[in-house]
């Protein structure tokens, strides 16, 4: 039997780590003399490959430009880690969630725009790393909307497209989705709105935690 597979991006999906996110970004485009980009322009990137994210805030950049300012953030990002700044709190309801999910007979995974060590910070923070059977970073893939993610995640799972379901905040995850052909899940609560979802692919875009699990198991 092919298993059931509910994979989840995590920036703006299970942790809100937009704070930390727009503050390192601040901080490596100041060190490089730059203006930081406006913060709402920084929570439209996120879920992308870091390098591809400054790409997109630095549309006039050179390469060189663009990977100094890359490496800074991943150096900045780390000194927070290290002195213990990071906040990346849960959205409510997911260990619930994922609970319900795994009753059902569920596998779960996660593809996410973060690198391993970052991704692996988030799930020790908060006791989740044994819930997950399949981890897909940034660190092994092209950025989303490229479906590597998703069809390795199936792979590792014994998942299949008809029976795998992306679920995301982000256009980027609903694009990824679709180019998976596995069910693109929406939710409301992260950094993309609801039509932005529904215009890259969203079948359905979740009001909450809870709605989530009725949702994957019509």
């Amino acid at each position: 039997m092919t298993n059931k597979l509910a994979l989840f991006d995590c920036d703006g999906t299970m942790v809100d780590s937009q704070a930390n996110i727009c503050a390192s970004m601040d901080q490596a485009f100041e060190k490089h003399g730059l203006i930081p980009p406006d913060h709402h322009l920084v929570r439209r990137i996120v879920g992308l490959s870091l390098i591809e994210a400054v790409s997109q805030l630095l549309p006039e950049g050179d390469e060189a430009i663009v990977a100094a300012v890359t490496q800074s953030y991943k150096d900045g990002f780390f000194e927070l880690r290290q002195a213990g700044g990071v906040h990346e709190p849960l959205y409510d309801g997911l260990l619930l969630l994922l609970e319900e999910l795994e009753a059902s007979g569920w596998l779960l995974g996660v593809a996410t725009g973060k690198s391993d060590r970052g991704l692996q910070h988030v799930l020790e923070t908060h006791g989740l790393s044994d819930r997950f059977v399949t981890l897909q970073t940034a660190d092994r893939h092209p950025s989303k909307p490229h479906p590597a993610m998703v069809e390795l995640a199936m792979a590792e799972a014994g998942a299949a497209p008809e029976t795998t379901a992306m679920i995301g905040d982000t256009s980027f995850d609903m694009a990824m989705a679709v180019n998976a052909s596995v069910r693109p899940v929406g939710v409301d609560w992260g950094y993309h709105d609801e039509h932005e979802l529904i215009d890259a692919g969203a079948e359905i875009v979740a009001a909450n935690m809870a709605d989530l699990h009725g949702i994957l198991n019509r």
